[in-house]
């Protein structure tokens, strides 16, 4: 079973709401995988430390990581955790549905630190598991 790790905020009812909704979609879709999403693996009622250790852990035991990045800007968690994901050598999958470009380079959709560490940024959910199914399979 490969381990998938869904990075994204987790700050609002509506990041939580996408965040389900791309976790299910996944799941629903792709054989043998388990998506580890940090609003399901720690609750958010716990210390920072616990938090911290917990989301690590996932990091660690992760095979490939997905990426919300939408926003004007990305979250700087799931900044830090896709920065922390492409040290490990392992593939980032961004997913940007904002139509906005948050980069400051011509023709970027997201910071050059995050977008050149991602393997591919698609648009669609359609878009990134056919990504997803050309590395898993």
């Amino acid at each position: 079973m490969q381990k998938i790790y869904l990075s994204g905020s987790l700050f609002c009812r509506a990041d939580i709401a996408w965040g389900g909704r791309v976790k299910s979609f996944l799941e629903d879709r792709l054989d043998d995988i388990s998506v580890l999403w940090p609003h399901e693996i720690v609750p958010c009622t716990a210390g920072m430390q616990e938090i911290f250790q917990a989301n690590l852990r996932a990091l660690g035991e992760a095979e490939m990581m997905v990426s919300l990045l939408d926003g004007p800007q990305v979250d700087d968690g799931t900044a830090w955790e896709v920065g922390f994901f492409f040290s490990q050598g392992k593939k980032v999958l961004g997913l940007r549905t904002d139509l906005r470009r948050a980069g400051e380079m011509e023709g970027s959709r997201v910071n050059l630190m995050i977008e050149c560490s991602c393997h591919s940024i698609s648009s669609s959910l359609e878009e990134l598991l056919d990504q997803m199914q050309r590395l898993i399979y």
